[in-house]
Parts: C-alpha cells; sequence; structure tokens
C-alpha cells in the first residue's frame, strides 16, 4: 500500500500597514483573506506583521526598524517568502529582495499565482499568462541578480543590461502575441454566445469562495469542481437548466475578490462578457463570513466598472448552515449590541427586508430552502422570457409545480 504523501507547505509571512485609508480592524480583515491565499497557493503563514504609517515608505514600504524586525525574523526561521498585502513597485520589491534575501511577492503576485495553478483551459491559461507578463514587464531588472555582483557605472551598460532590453523586448512581443490569440477566443466566444438561440442567460456571480459552483451542481446537475478554497473555479461554465418546463441557460464564472489586479480584470475579458451580456444575476453571498457586507460592495463595484450593474438581480445569501452569531450575557450590561449578534431573523429585518422579493436565503451543500430557490429564479426567468416572446406566454404557468 503507498504511503499518502504530505503536502510541503512553503513557510510565509505577511506584511501589511495600517494608513489614514486603511484602519486597524480592516487590515485584519485583509491580512485574513491574504492568508487564506497564501493557503490556497501552497503557502504556510508563520506570522503577521503590522505597521501604522501615513504612507507607505517609498524605497521599503515599511520603516527601516520594522524592516529589521522581519529580516530577524525571516533569517531565525528559515523563511522562504515574504507576502505584501498591497503591490509593491518593482523598485519597493528589489530593494526588499536585498535586505531580506528572501522571495518577495504582493497580493497582486499571490492571486497571479492561485490564477496560473487552477487555469485548466487553454483560454483561461492564456488569460493569465497574459496578466502574468503585463505584471513582469516592468519588474524585469529586479529578475537580473547577476549584475547585483557588478560594482560602480562601468560595465553596467554592457551585455547585462542588453539581455534585458532583449527580454523586454521577448516580454513585448508575447503579449502582442497573446492580445491577438485572446480577440480571435473572443470572437469565437461571441459566435458561441450568439448560437444559444433565444434561451434566457443566468449568470452566477459573486466574491470568491462562497459557494458559487456548488449551487450551479445542484441547480444544473452538473459536476463543476468545487473546493472550499479561493478561486476554485477560473473556467467559465455554462449549462442547460430546466424548471418546471422552462428552459435557460446558467453561466458559473470567476469569483470577485477586493484588491483584484487590474491585469485580471483587463485579461478576463470575455469571461466577464458572460456577465455583461445576461439577462439576470445571481449574486451568491456566504451570509456566514463576517466581512459579508464587504464583499457586496466590491462585487457591486466591479460589476459598475464592467457595466453590468444595471440587471436585473436575485441575491442569494448561502451558506445558512454555517452561520453563527455571537451571544450577549444577559448578566453583561456594558456590551453593546453589534451586528455580530444579528440572527438570520435580525438581518432579514435590515437593509435586506427593502429588496423583499429580491432576497432568498439557502445553503446548497445542505440543500435547505432550494425548492423557493427554484420558484423564485422560475418567476424571474419566466417574467424576462415573456416580456421578450409575448407568444409563449401560455407554455408557461405562473406557479412552477414542485
Amino acid at each position: 500500500m503507498l504511503e499518502k504523501k504530505e503536502v510541503e507547505y512553503e513557510k510565509a509571512i505577511l506584511i501589511g500597514i495600517v494608513t489614514k485609508n486603511q484602519d486597524e480592524k480592516r487590515l485584519e480583515e485583509f491580512l485574513q483573506e491574504l492568508q487564506f491565499l497564501t493557503y490556497t497557493a501552497g503557502g504556510e503563514v508563520m506570522k503577521c506583521f503590522t505597521q501604522k504609517m501615513q504612507i507607505p515608505n517609498s524605497k521599503t514600504f515599511i520603516g527601516t526598524g520594522k524592516m529589521e524586525e522581519v529580516r530577524q525574523y525571516v533569517e531565525s526561521n528559515a523563511i522562504n517568502t515574504v507576502i505584501f498585502d498591497d503591490e509593491l513597485t518593482p523598485a519597493q520589491q528589489r530593494n526588499i529582495e536585498k535586505i531580506l534575501k528572501a522571495k518577495i511577492i504582493d497580493r497582486t503576485n499571490l492571486i497571479l499565482d492561485i490564477f496560473a495553478q487552477r487555469a485548466q483551459t487553454s483560454y483561461a491559461r492564456t488569460q493569465v499568462e497574459l496578466a502574468q507578463y503585463q505584471y513582469l514587464l516592468p519588474r524585469l531588472t529586479g529578475m537580473w541578480t547577476h549584475l547585483e555582483r557588478q560594482k560602480g557605472g562601468i560595465g553596467m551598460r554592457g551585455p547585462g543590461e542588453t539581455e534585458i532590453e532583449t527580454d523586454r523586448r521577448i516580454i513585448r512581443d508575447r503579449i502582442a502575441l497573446l492580445k491577438k490569440k485572446l480577440v480571435v477566443i473572443d470572437k469565437q466566444m461571441a459566435t458561441q454566445r450568439g448560437n444559444r438561440g433565444s434561451l434566457i442567460r443566468v449568470a452566477l456571480v459573486g466574491y470568491t469562495n462562497v459557494g458559487k459552483s456548488t449551487l450551479m451542481n445542484v441547480i444544473a446537475k452538473s459536476e463543476v469542481f468545487a473546493e472550499n478554497k479561493l478561486f476554485a473555479t477560473l473556467d467559465t461554465t455554462v449549462r442547460k437548466v430546466v424548471i418546471g418546463n422552462l428552459p435557460f441557460l446558467l453561466t458559473d464564472t470567476v469569483g470577485f475578490i477586493r484588491k483584484l489586479p487590474t491585469q485580471l480584470v483587463e485579461s478576463f475579458k470575455s469571461t466577464l462578457d458572460e456577465v455583461r451580456e445576461a439577462d439576470l444575476l445571481l449574486h451568491v453571498v456566504d451570509i456566514s463570513h463576517g466581512q459579508f457586507e464587504d464583499h457586496i460592495a466590491s462585487v457591486n463595484q466591479i460589476l459598475d466598472e464592467i457595466k453590468g450593474g444595471d440587471k436585473p438581480m436575485i441575491m442569494v445569501f448561502n451558506k445558512i448552515d454555517a452561520y453563527e452569531h455571537e451571544t450577549i450575557d444577559t448578566d453583561d450590561l456594558i456590551t453593546e449590541r453589534t451586528k455580530i449578534h444579528y440572527t438570520l431573523e435580525d438581518w432579514k429585518k435590515t437593509w435586506m427586508n427593502k429588496i423583499g422579493d429580491n432576497a432568498i436565503f439557502i445553503s446548497a451543500i445542505n440543500k435547505e430552502n432550494l425548492e423557493a430557490f427554484r420558484r423564485r429564479l422560475y418567476k424571474e426567468v419566466r417574467k424576462i422570457h415573456i416580456t421578450r416572446f409575448p407568444y409563449n406566454n401560455f407554455l408557461y404557468p405562473e406557479v412552477v409545480e414542485e
């Protein structure tokens, strides 16, 4: 019997700063998310370092004293990787590498790495490769570590610099080639979308790891890959679904995230076209997550950026089975009741009450309240269908049979 091989995780530390635009609580949330990203990429977080600053240090992102503290920890604990919560400039990255003598990456690079691991189809791999090259190009100088051994100005203008320029040209040519390739694929994808006929298109959108793929599997009876990791699904999946006797197309899309790299938004344009061209959006929310309201705001912001925020939408609050609220001891007269103490019923009486019929609470994994969800989805798809094809009104009754 073969022994199960244990996964070896890279030892990593995280670094973030508290600024006038990001308080301690906000930073803690981002670092928790960064820790999950690190785990998804194959890393183990050993420690988090934080510092209060008005603005990041232009040379090393954090101050010299904190950098020395980090350096000592990296050396004494054999840390492989140092991950910064914000995007570093090429100069900052080079300076930090010289001090810490470890692999230095930022949130953007980490997300790109996860996307590279998760891309399955040729299309997704092309999109990720384009984003990686666009990120790499301005940082190319830092890749040439052999230049560090050359002192002074003499020789620095010689073959080494020529090599960098050669690589820059190769990367620019590769970027141009990938963009041309994506244009061709975009046209093919647009043709495919056009060939889907008159069926109503419904797209699942939401923050990463909220359960979109699990919901897709339940509704469409398909086998889309689902895992409790960030960005488990990169490739757009389209399935034909029939509720009652009403057919429509259901699309599972890539999850969104706060501080989403601009390179990915640009390279995943066609994937986001599925959202832009959808007739109805199902905004899936992990209500068990402590910052789910922030996640909703981030998704809505990205939807607005890609001109998809004005579409009909149903808010699907998922993972009600995992939702837990904190209770207040009746003898404690000091503790103030906040949102962390809200029950699900309390939440339904807040702003969620204003969206009324457009909010539904389910557990996709435990299949709780899915019949009510199917009826709600049928009602909305039917409304769009008979508006577009009024002569089909008699085919689909107003109430779907359970």
